[in-house]
């Protein structure tokens, strides 16, 4: 869980159903979460709240069977991070978000978008606690760091 979604006001009705869909992906459920969150994100993308459509803009990604779909969606989280501001302010979320953008050029065969995506979630990696999700980002930047770098000599 990042700072972000700790200093989200509970009862938010929002995320709890963007935390329902992805109870139901985790459970194995991808087009049942992928229906409920499109559906949300038809409700909130024109006047939710940036925060709101950065996470199910997010999760949205995670469920397309598409590369392409998935980096667009990777694309929306990004771009609704950068109207966060105040409390949840997204220095912790773009490390990850930059990385995921990172990944979906890179399947998608731009290595060299990657790499600058790959760039920006290291600049950002500073931002990261010193916990479990601050480790798995670092750990993940560091995998395609490596992925990366061995397909330079390709």
């Amino acid at each position: 869980m990042t700072e972000a979604q700790r200093e989200a006001p509970e009862g938010d009705a929002v995320l709890t159903r963007i935390g329902q869909a992805v109870m139901l992906h985790r459970g194995g459920d991808r087009e049942e979460a992928r229906n409920r969150l499109a559906a949300l994100w038809r409700e909130i993308e024109r006047d939710g709240a940036p925060f709101h459509r950065c996470a199910l803009a997010h999760y949205l990604a995670d469920t397309q069977d598409d590369p392409l779909d998935e980096l667009i969606w990777n694309l929306r989280a990004l771009a609704a991070a950068d109207g966060l501001t105040g409390a949840l302010a997204p220095r912790a979320f773009f490390p990850s978000l930059h990385l995921n953008v990172a990944s979906g050029y890179l399947k998608l065969g731009q290595e060299e978008a990657a790499r600058d995506q790959l760039a920006l979630a290291r600049a950002a990696a500073g931002a990261l606690g010193e916990d479990p999700y601050g480790d798995g980002v670092r750990a993940a930047i560091r995998r395609l760091t490596l992925v990366l770098e061995g397909s330079a000599g390709d």
